[in-house]
């Protein structure tokens, strides 16, 4: 099983082939990207569990990429480590004042750097509780975020998603599928607040086959039937062919022997501040669930037909 995702935002090819490389063999995902730019749209479409910047890139420097992770709300809880020829005592202030989580300067020790990028994943694990498969933020995290939004004045909506039928998956097909369909989801999420959502949308995942969106788009149907669309087209391809033909998967049964399970789909239900004010936390959760779980009541072989307090 893999470690965490790490993006090398670097332009010099020998060391970051390296470091893809090395990491690699230590049990990392790595992806590399050569320019700011394209390091942002790719944690955008996919959150990596820690990125190493450098600060002289082609096209904008590190600190700037960092000032857009940092304030940008899906981005915000990635640990970065700045990899820099530089060594003066103001770079490394002007790096951690933006946010950055270490600071090692080139040519570096290969297991210092291991030890570091240990260490940080670890730590934002632990204190900001990120998934360690889907890497977005669970239970607290999300209270916090619905905290502040409850304080201001502006319009957002709040999706419940739930992946039905995904303990009969893991039953049949085992956990480590099931952790697959876990990261596939989250990729997911992300692909589609980048295609149809804002900047300011955020993400989270407090449980197991449950996750929340948080959007400002002023028309979040939209965003929820394309995950359901998405979703019910691309979990497929987690089957066997012969699952995927019939439709269904066989589990046992005391009874009959064996009985017919549908294939996953995604249930969302929706409340938004424009229908609603919300007193608590609970409240908005509850309403949300409880708008899911009518969707899926009243569906009628329809994954898509959910009632929406929109």
């Amino acid at each position: 099983m893999s470690k965490g995702r790490i993006l090398v935002v670097e332009d010099d090819f020998d060391i970051s082939n390296m470091l893809r490389i090395y990491f690699g063999a230590q049990g990392y995902e790595v992806q590399v990207a050569q320019r700011g730019t394209e390091a942002l749209s790719m944690t955008r479409k996919q959150l990596p569990n820690l990125i190493m910047l450098d600060i002289m890139l082609p096209d904008m420097n590190g600190y700037d990429v960092c000032r857009e992770l940092r304030t940008t709300t899906r981005t915000s809880h990635i640990p970065i480590i700045f990899l820099t020829q530089r060594d003066e005592r103001s770079d490394k202030i002007q790096g951690l004042e933006l946010g950055a989580d270490d600071y090692i300067t080139k040519p570096f020790d290969i297991e210092e750097l291991k030890l570091r990028v240990q260490n940080a994943i670890s730590a934002a694990q632990r204190q900001t509780q990120i998934d360690s498969r889907s890497n977005l933020p669970t239970g607290r995290l999300i209270e916090d975020q619905l905290r502040v939004l409850m304080r201001g004045d502006g319009q957002w909506a709040y999706l419940d998603l739930k992946v039905n039928d995904f303990d009969t998956f893991t039953d049949i097909y085992g956990f480590v599928a099931g952790d697959e369909v876990v990261r596939f989801m989250a990729l997911l999420i992300g692909e589609v607040i980048d295609e149809v959502g804002t900047s300011d949308d955020y993400a989270g995942h407090p449980g197991r086959d449950n996750f929340v969106i948080i959007t400002h788009i002023t028309d979040a149907e939209v965003m929820r039937q394309r995950l359901i669309a998405r979703f019910n087209s691309d979990v497929l391809q987690h089957y066997s062919f012969i699952d995927r033909e019939r439709g269904y998967v066989l589990v046992p049964d005391p009874i009959y022997g064996e009985r017919q399970v549908p294939l996953m789909t995604l249930a969302v239900g929706m409340v938004s501040t424009r229908t609603h004010q919300f007193s608590d936390i609970r409240e908005i959760t509850e309403l949300a669930a409880d708008d899911r779980r009518r969707g899926a009541a009243g569906e009628d072989g329809d994954s898509t037909g959910i009632l929406t307090s929109w």
